[in-house]
C-alpha cells in the first residue's frame, strides 16, 4: 500500500485508482478528489452516493505517509480504509487535511436506524464544504433514541438535540440498591441502540433543563450538580460532537460555572463541545418589548459589577469567563419572535457560536398560510449560513402542519415542498406513510432561505481555506520568498493593474505627448520579483506610447533566474536591465524619473517599506515620481474568540506578542478603522526617522451592548499615484484583489468593554539598528500591559 501511494506521479493517479477499485465491494463508494490551493492533486476519482466532500490528495513525496487506519465513516455504517499524511511545516499557508482513501470493508452490524441520505435538504450545492447546511431538530424525551432518531431523518432532519436522561430524574430521589451499587440512572437508552458513528454524527445531547446550582437551595444545588457531571459524562462515553447545556442564571452562575469548568479541565481525553444556550434577547427585555417598561428594562444593572442584567450577551461573557474562555464552550443562540438590534447581533460573529436555536413561534404566516421569517430574520440566518453556523428547530407545533405536497409561497419567492416522507416495514415489504413531521414545512423554509444564497465567488472560493488561519507576516528582507508564494501574488490580476494606470498616468505626467517620441523615461523597479511590475510598467509605456528603459532590481537570485528567463522569452533585451543586487547596496548607473515598488505590507510599513525606499531614493530624480506615494496604517479593535483561542493554544507569551496575518472571517468589528502612521515617499526630510507613536480613541455603541476586546485588525491604504489608490482598509477597500489580508495584533487577556465604553489604545514603531517591530498596550477602560517590549517576541530584521 505504501509503495502504491509514494509512486512517482504521474503514474500514482493510476495506481491508486487502480488500488481502489482492487479492493471494491459490492456497494463501495469512491472520494471525488478536488484540489487545495497550493497543493498538488494526485488523483481524480468517481464518486457515488456519498455526499460531496472536498479532500485533497496531495503530492506524497513531499508529505510522506505515517499510517493506516480504518475508521467508521461518519455518513453511513460502512468502515473506511484512512491514510493519515503528514502535516507540513507550520509557516505554511495551506495545510494539507487528513486523506480519506475510501474502501468498502465488511459492514458494520446493522442498526435500528437507517443510515443517514446522501441527499441533504440544505445540501443543494455540490461543491459546498459548509456545516450549516445541515439542520437539526430538537426532540422531546424518549426512552427510545433510536426512533426519535428514525422520524428525525425521515423527516429531512440531518441531527437531533435530544435528552440524554428522564427530565424526572432527580439523583437525590433515587435510593441506592441493598448491595450498596449505585442506582440505574433513566438514560435516553443504551449506547447500543445506535451506532457509534450514528451517536457522533446525527444525536446532539441536552442536559436537562431544570438544572439550578445558583438559585440558593443547597439540595437542588446537590442534585443539579450530580446530575450535570452524569449527563456530561455520558455524553463522552457515547462520544457525541456536542451537548447542549441549559441557560444560567442572569449574572448569578458561579456554581454552574465552576461545576462545568471543572468537567471541561477533567477530560483532557474528549472532545465533546459544550454549547451554553444563550437567549438573543433576555425574556424580561422580550416581555417588556413595546410597553413604557421597556426602557427600564434595558437599563436594568445588576447591583454589584454594574453590568446589564437583561443583556444576554451579559450571561454569556460572566459564564465564559468563569470558564477561562475554555474552546471547548462555545455559545448556541435561542431566536425566538423578537431580535435584538443589528449592532446588539453584530457582536456575536466574533463569538464562538455553534448553532442558532430557531424556535417555531419565530416564524409568520404568509399570505397562504406558510410558515416563513420576518426580513431581520432572514438577514440574520444568511449570516449564520455564511459563519458556519448550524441552524437547530424548536419547539414542536403540530398546528403549523399544512397539506402534503403545498407550494411555499414567501414573498414573491417559491420554495418546493417534496412529496411526505416514507418509511420501508422490513416485516411485509409494504410502504406507510407516517405522520407529517410538525416542523416539516419550517425545515423546508429554511432549506429555501440557504438555497438562495448566491454560490461563492472565485476569490471566495480562493480565500477559504485561510479565513481565521493565522500566518506569520513575511521578513523580506531576511528572507528570500519561494516560487509558490510568488506565484500566488502574481494571479492578483486587479493589483496589478492598479499599478498599469498609476505608471501610465505618471508617464504622461512626466512626458508631453509632442516629446513623447524623442523622450526616454529611466523606471526603476525595485524588488521586481519575478517580473510582474516589469510587465505592468511596459504595458503602461504601450498603452501610453511612450519610450522607457527599465532596470529590475531584485536581491532574490533564485527570482532573477526567471528575470532572465521571461526577458528572453518577452524579447525585452533592448528596454529591460536586470540588477541582481539589494536596492540599499546598489549604485546605480543614472537616476530614475519613476520608482516602483511593491513592497507594502498588511498593516502598509511592517514590511519594511518604509526603510528600503528611504534608502533607494537617492538614485530617484529630485523632481522624480515615486509608486507608491503615500501609504498609511490603520486600526480597529475586534472581538476574535476563535483568532484568540488559536493563540491561546501555543501556551507562551511570545505568540502573544506577535502579529499574524489572517484572513478575517469570524470577527465582530467594535469601533470603525482609524488612521495610524503615515508615510510618503520620496522622503526628503534632512533627518529621516522612521519611529512612530500614536494615540487613538475608539468610541464604541452604547446601543450594541457591551462587548470583550481580543485585539486589533491592523489594515492600510496606499495612494500609487494621483487619484490611483490601492488598499484593503474595509471602508476603502479595492474590490476583487487578494495579495494582501489583514494582520491581527492580540492581547494577552480579553478586556471587557462596558457598552458605549470609549477605547484609549497606544501604538508605537519601534526601529533599532538591525530590526523594526511594533508595541501595542490599552489604557482605557481597563489597562492592560505594554506588548513586545523592545521587540522581545516578534519583530522583523533589516
Amino acid at each position: 500500500m505504501q509503495n502504491v501511494l509514494e509512486a512517482d506521479l504521474p503514474g500514482a493517479a493510476d495506481a491508486l485508482t487502480s488500488f481502489l477499485r482492487r479492493w471494491h465491494c459490492s456497494g463501495a463508494t469512491f472520494i471525488k478528489v478536488e484540489q487545495a490551493p497550493g497543493f498538488r492533486l494526485v488523483s481524480e476519482l468517481a464518486f457515488w452516493g456519498f455526499p460531496p466532500l472536498s479532500i485533497a490528495l496531495v503530492d506524497l513525496r513531499r508529505y510522506p505517509l505515517v499510517s493506516l487506519s480504518v475508521h467508521a465513516c461518519p455518513y453511513c455504517e460502512q468502515r473506511s480504509l484512512v491514510a493519515l499524511i503528514a502535516a507540513p511545516p507550520h509557516h505554511c499557508a495551506a495545510p494539507p487535511p487528513l486523506v480519506h482513501l475510501l474502501r468498502c470493508l465488511p459492514p458494520a452490524p446493522p442498526s435500528r436506524v437507517r443510515a443517514s441520505r446522501a441527499a441533504m435538504p440544505l445540501a443543494q450545492r455540490s461543491d459546498d464544504p459548509s456545516e450549516s447546511r445541515y439542520c437539526g431538530v430538537e426532540a422531546a424525551y424518549s426512552a427510545d433514541v433510536a426512533h426519535t432518531l428514525h422520524s428525525s431523518l425521515d423527516a429531512g432532519f440531518d441531527f437531533v438535540v435530544a435528552p440524554l436522561v428522564d427530565p424526572l430524574y432527580r439523583p437525590s430521589a433515587v435510593e441506592r440498591s441493598p448491595d450498596g451499587s449505585a442506582p440505574r440512572i433513566p438514560f435516553a437508552g443504551s449506547d447500543l441502540d445506535l451506532a457509534p458513528s450514528q451517536w457522533s454524527s446525527h444525536v446532539v445531547g441536552k442536559v436537562a433543563p431544570w438544572l439550578d446550582l445558583d438559585g440558593g437551595d443547597p439540595g437542588v444545588a446537590r442534585d443539579s450538580e450530580t446530575a450535570l457531571k452524569q449527563q456530561l459524562s455520558w455524553a463522552t462515553h457515547l462520544s457525541l460532537q456536542a451537548v447542549l447545556l441549559p441557560p444560567p442564571l442572569p449574572l448569578r452562575c458561579g456554581n454552574y460555572a465552576r461545576c462545568v469548568n471543572q468537567v471541561l479541565r477533567g477530560s483532557a481525553t474528549s472532545a465533546t463541545q459544550l454549547w451554553l444556550r444563550i437567549p438573543a434577547l433576555a425574556p424580561d427585555l422580550e416581555a417588556a418589548e413595546g410597553t413604557r417598561h421597556e426602557d427600564a428594562a434595558a437599563q436594568q444593572r445588576e447591583a454589584v459589577s454594574g453590568r446589564r442584567v437583561n443583556d444576554s450577551w451579559e450571561w454569556w461573557d460572566h459564564f465564559r469567563t468563569l470558564c477561562e474562555h475554555h474552546n471547548q464552550l462555545s455559545v448556541a443562540l435561542d431566536c425566538g419572535s423578537s431580535l435584538p438590534s443589528a449592532s446588539a447581533l453584530e457582536r456575536w460573529k466574533g463569538e464562538p457560536m455553534r448553532a442558532v436555536l430557531l424556535s417555531s413561534g419565530a416564524f409568520l404566516s404568509n399570505k397562504r398560510g406558510f410558515p416563513c421569517l420576518s426580513k431581520r430574520h432572514q438577514q440574520f440566518l444568511a449570516t449564520c449560513f455564511r459563519h458556519n453556523i448550524q441552524v437547530v428547530l424548536t419547539d414542536p407545533d403540530p398546528s403549523a402542519s399544512a397539506p402534503a405536497g403545498a407550494p411555499l409561497d414567501v414573498e414573491g419567492d417559491t420554495a418546493p415542498v417534496g412529496p411526505p416522507s416514507t418509511a420501508e416495514d422490513g416485516s411485509n415489504g409494504h410502504v406507510t406513510i407516517p405522520t407529517r413531521h410538525p416542523l416539516r414545512l419550517h425545515l423546508e423554509y429554511i432549506a429555501h432561505l440557504y438555497q438562495k444564497i448566491p454560490p461563492p465567488s472565485e476569490q471566495d472560493r480562493f480565500e477559504a481555506g485561510y479565513r481565521d488561519f493565522l500566518q506569520a507576516p513575511l521578513q523580506p528582507l531576511m528572507d528570500n520568498l519561494e516560487a509558490q508564494t510568488y506565484e500566488t501574488f502574481e494571479k492578483d490580476a486587479k493589483k496589478y493593474s492598479q499599478y498599469q494606470l498609476a505608471v501610465a498616468g505618471a508617464l504622461r505626467d512626466r512626458v508631453p505627448e509632442e516629446h513623447a517620441a524623442a523622450t526616454t523615461t529611466v523606471v526603476m523597479v525595485v524588488g521586481a520579483g519575478r517580473g510582474p511590475l516589469v510587465r505592468a510598467s511596459l504595458a503602461a509605456a504601450h498603452e501610453t506610447q511612450r519610450r522607457v528603459r527599465v532596470y529590475a532590481v531584485e536581491k532574490n537570485p533564485n527570482a532573477v533566474v526567471t528575470l532572465h528567463h521571461l526577458v528572453a522569452l518577452e524579447g525585452w533585451q533592448d528596454s529591460v536591465t536586470i540588477v541582481s543586487c539589494d536596492m540599499r547596496a546598489w549604485d546605480a548607473p543614472e537616476q530614475a524619473d519613476i520608482l516602483v515598488s511593491e513592497l507594502l505590507g498588511s498593516f502598509g510599513d511592517n514590511e519594511l517599506s518604509p526603510e528600503c525606499l528611504d534608502g533607494a531614493q537617492r538614485f530617484l530624480k529630485p523632481d522624480g515620481i515615486s509608486i507608491p506615494a503615500e501609504y498609511t496604517s490603520y486600526l480597529a479593535p475586534i472581538t476574535a474568540a476563535k483568532l484568540h483561542a488559536d493563540v491561546r493554544a501555543y501556551n507562551d507569551l511570545e505568540h502573544f506578542e506577535t502579529a499574524y496575518v489572517v484572513k478575517l472571517h469570524s470577527v465582530a468589528t467594535l469601533s470603525p478603522p482609524q488612521p495610524v502612521f503615515t508615510f510618503a515617499h520620496p522622503n526628503r526630510a534632512a533627518v529621516i526617522d522612521n519611529r512612530r507613536y500614536t494615540k487613538l480613541v475608539f468610541s464604541t455603541d452604547e446601543d450594541a451592548g457591551s462587548a470583550t476586546l481580543h485585539g486589533f485588525a491592523g489594515y492600510f491604504d496606499a495612494v500609487l499615484y494621483k487619484d490611483v489608490h490601492l488598499g484593503i482598509e474595509p471602508a476603502t477597500a479595492t474590490p476583487g484583489m487578494f495579495s494582501w489580508f489583514a494582520i491581527f495584533f492580540p492581547l494577552r487577556s480579553p478586556l471587557y468593554l462596558p457598552a458605549g465604553a470609549d477605547l484609549e489604545v497606544h501604538f508605537w514603531r519601534c526601529v533599532g539598528p538591525t530590526k523594526v517591530w511594533y508595541e501595542w498596550g490599552v489604557t482605557a477602560p481597563t489597562v492592560s500591559s505594554i506588548h513586545n517590549p523592545n521587540g522581545r517576541s516578534y519583530w522583523v530584521g533589516l
